[in-house]
């Protein structure tokens, strides 16, 4: 239950029944400019990362309003338990620090102030040339269905560029952004007047019309036929950064698990149950290199036991009618196939379809159901693991990788020039950096323009 008391700052506040209008979008539009301009163009990158650090520090608080009436709503109104949605804003918030943004800055842009002023690079060497970067007027933001984690990275980006922004959620998944958007305006009524919040179902052509034909930008997050769709309908001069479809695996060395196989298996477990594995960093496959007859069983198992108990402190939450009936289905094809097959197993929850566990010999990569359905595929080595996955190359983001110490590096460089874009420890799949380089692209560097001063 949300405060009755909430104001209205927002498109996504207004009542259910309230209709949007493409002339309510663009004068929603014109004023985030307004807004903008009088409220952003004065502001130093210095004050805008005090107001995030100070919000970072409040999210974390068990006592902080925003935060006990997210998670109290949750999981009717975002789809994640409490335990589990509570988890992920963790790991998002705790990396909102001076130091992260400021770091995130120099990374993206080679100066924390480069933002504010006309800066100087070492690399120009002994030129009078100078650079100052500037981000889009207006940014409008397509929130993905998902996970809500990226939407409030990309209001994070978007406030140290200084551009306005109109965050498009999807339908019913506007809670989350529009609960950060609040904490913002409480912490900053200038920031928070820069924002908007809205929500209503992908395909209103009226509305996104009327949206994009404001925008400077358009960020994008979602399949690859909805970034499709509106690259047709963007005006010549909106410009648009797209993330589409993306999945990832986990592999494990044989090393890895004779060192310490009821780790890997927990580390395992958390990738599989952060957001319910509804990210494109969550796993949908974990390839296991076999040692001995029966290591993938084994793991398999341990990693059965692992997702029992994690469901016993970070329970999964209820399902959609269509999503379990995804499972249910699934899990009666590899019930025969492990009727008939020797090299098929499954291990699944009791009377509900909160985890299931597949073991395969069949190294083909294999796109999962989600909400806590992973395959384990037994290998001799990465290059059987990499053929498995050749057919979803160009859609792999993340790579968590479980192995000795002195394997890493090679296994890096073997998984980096075959075309993974993020590479990590197991365990930490779907908690990446703040800084890190989504589908291995720059964060800010893609939504500034840049402008040169040549002094002399």
């Amino acid at each position: 239950m949300l405060p009755s008391n909430l104001p209205n700052y927002f498109l996504a506040d207004l009542p259910a029944e309230a209709e949007l209008t493409a002339g309510l979008i663009i004068e929603a539009c014109q004023t985030l400019k307004r807004n903008g301009q009088q409220f952003l163009e004065g502001r130093t990158t210095d004050s805008i990362i005090r107001v995030l650090d100070r919000l970072g520090r409040e999210w974390l608080s068990a006592d902080f309003p925003f935060r006990q009436a997210l998670l109290k709503a949750s999981p009717e109104a975002t789809g994640f338990s409490a335990e589990v949605l509570a988890s992920g804003l963790d790991q998002f918030f705790q990396q909102l620090t001076t130091d992260n943004l400021e770091s995130l800055l120099l990374q993206e842009l080679g100066h924390t102030q480069r933002l504010d002023d006309f800066f100087h690079h070492e690399d120009d060497g002994k030129t009078s040339r100078t650079a100052m970067a500037f981000g889009p007027r207006l940014l409008a933001h397509i929130a993905p269905g998902n996970i809500p984690i990226p939407a409030l990275m990309e209001m994070v980006l978007g406030l140290l560029a200084r551009s306005a922004q109109f965050i498009k959620c999807a339908s019913s998944q506007s809670l989350v952004p529009r609960m950060f958007a609040h904490s913002i305006y409480e912490a900053d009524h200038k920031l928070g007047a820069c924002l908007e919040i809205a929500s209503w179902k992908g395909g209103s052509a009226n509305l996104e019309s009327a949206l994009f034909a404001e925008a400077d930008c358009v960020v994008i997050t979602g399949s690859d036929e909805t970034l499709a769709a509106i690259w047709q309908k963007l005006p010549p001069a909106t410009r648009l950064i797209g993330h589409g479809a993306k999945v990832s695996f986990g592999y494990i060395t044989k090393e890895a698990l004779e060192r310490n196989a009821h780790d890997v298996a927990e580390k395992a477990a958390v990738d599989v149950t952060a957001w319910n594995q509804r990210g494109c960093l969550s796993p949908h496959v974990l390839y296991v290199e076999e040692s001995f007859a029966g290591a993938g069983e084994e793991f398999a198992n341990s990693l059965a036991a692992k997702l029992e108990a994690r469901e016993k402190t970070h329970p999964r939450g209820a399902l959609s009618v269509g999503e379990g009936a995804a499972i249910a289905t699934r899990r009666a094809f590899y019930e025969v196939r492990a009727t008939h097959s020797p090299d098929t197993r499954m291990w699944a929850s009791q009377l509900s379809t909160a985890w299931t566990v597949i073991l395969e010999s069949d190294p083909h990569f294999q796109i999962s159901c989600q909400n806590r359905f992973i395959y384990v595929k037994v290998v001799s080595e990465l290059a059987q693991a990499l053929q498995g996955a050749e057919l979803v190359r160009d859609k792999i983001s993340t790579v968590g990788v479980a192995c000795a110490p002195a394997q890493t590096s090679d296994l890096a460089r073997r998984l980096a020039r075959w075309g993974a874009k993020r590479i990590c420890p197991l365990g930490q799949m779907q908690h990446p950096p703040l800084g890190w380089r989504h589908d291995g692209r720059p964060l800010l560097g893609d939504l500034v323009t840049w402008v040169e001063w040549e002094k002399k």
